[in-house]
C-alpha cells in the first residue's frame, strides 16, 4: 500500500522507522542516552510512505528532533531492510548542506556536522558524510570531502576524495585540535591584612 501524506505522518511503520533511525543518526559521537527515550518529531512540507517497500521520504524544510538531537535537511529518505535495520540519506538544506546537532553524553557540549549528503546504516553502525563534510566538537574540527564514522570501533576516517578515496595533489583534509584548558590553581599566598 502506498500513501501520500502531508505534515506529520503517524503510521506505525513510520513511527518505528523514525525511532530506530534516530537511535543511530547521526551517531557520530556518544549522544545523550536520554534522547532515545524522547518522542520523535518530524516536520516537513510533504511526506511519502510506502508500506510495501518499507520506505519513507520527507521533503521541504525537514526538521527532525528527538531530545537534544536535531537534523535539518531538505530531503530525508529512510528504508527498512528485511532484518529490521535502517539505511537513510539526508540531502540538501541551508547552503546545500544537511545539518545535525546533538548533545554529547555526560557533558554540556554539543557535536555538530554538515555535508551535502549524510548516509547512515544501523546494521553497520556507520555514518558517512559526503562533499563539504565538516564535524565540529568543542575539542576540534574535522573537514574533508568524505568523513566516515564507525560506531562500533568509534573511529573517524577522513579523505580528500569522494567516497573515501584519496586524490594525490588534491585539496587536503583538515583536522584542528583545540588545546585542553589549563587547570587553574588557587593562590595560597595571602597578603597580610593592613591595620
Amino acid at each position: 500500500m502506498t500513501t501520500k501524506q502531508t505534515g506529520l505522518a503517524s503510521t506505525p511503520l513510520l513511527r518505528a522507522t523514525l525511532i530506530a533511525m534516530l537511535a543511530y543518526l547521526p551517531h557520530i559521537a556518544l549522544a545523550e542516552p536520554a534522547d532515545r527515550d524522547q518522542p520523535v518529531r518530524i516536520k516537513s512540507s510533504t511526506s511519502f510512505t510506502d508500506d510495501r517497500s518499507k520506505t519513507q521520504v520527507y521533503q521541504g524544510n525537514v526538521i527532525l528532533t528527538q531530545g537534544t538531537r536535531q537534523i535539518l535537511t531538505d530531503k530525508l529518505e529512510v528504508k527498512e531492510d528485511p532484518d529490521g535495520y535502517y539505511q537513510g540519506v539526508a540531502t540538501g538544506g541551508a547552503g546545500g548542506l544537511a545539518h545535525f546537532r546533538e548533545k554529547q553524553e555526560g557533558r554540556n557540549e554539543y557535536i555538530e556536522g554538515e555535508a551535502e549528503r549524510i548516509e547512515f546504516d544501523t546494521r553497520s553502525e556507520k555514518a558517512k558524510l559526503f562533499e563539504r563534510a565538516h564535524i565540529k566538537k568543542s575539542d576540534g574540527d574535522v573537514r574533508g570531502r568524505y568523513i566516515e564514522r564507525d560506531g562500533y570501533s568509534e573511529t573517524f576516517r577522513v579523505t580528500n576524495g569522494p567516497n573515501g578515496t584519496s586524490i594525490s595533489g588534491g585539496e587536503q583534509t583538515e583536522v584542528i585540535l583545540q588545546p585542553k584548558p589549563k587547570a587553574t590553581t588557587k593562590n595560597t599566598n595571602k597578603e597580610p591584612s593592613k591595620p
